[in-house]
């Protein structure tokens, strides 16, 4: 991994790519925990500080004006906002559908 001086240098683009790959970095890590096959616990920490480090340097770009490549595409976990709406969109339409229906089963149930 490059220190934060030698990131600096580098595009945005170029910063994207390297966050990905520190996290399959990291996914690859758990996952080999997971099955027992764990060697270098700490890999784990300098994984989990250089994301840090990049998302750091992203966040100064950022702060400076310059852009950087669409935060939505960076990780699942960053475009989870997103799901967040639409799903809270889509209960909210399921509610009404669901009183709109409840007088009707209670006259049903009235008469029954």
């Amino acid at each position: 991994m490059s220190t934060a001086k030698e990131l600096r240098q580098k595009s945005p683009a170029d910063l994207q790519q390297e966050l990905l790959g520190l996290r399959r970095e990291q996914f690859n890590l758990r996952m080999a925990r997971a099955t027992g096959q764990s060697a270098k616990p700490d890999q784990f920490t300098k994984v989990r500080r250089n994301i840090a480090r990049l998302k750091t340097i992203r966040g100064e770009l950022l702060r400076t004006g310059q852009s950087v490549a669409p935060a939505a595409a960076a990780t699942p976990a960053e475009a989870k906002p997103a799901k967040v709406a639409k799903a809270k969109a889509k209960s909210a339409s399921a509610k009404v559908a669901t009183k709109a229906k409840a007088p009707k089963k209670a006259a049903a149930k009235a008469k029954g």
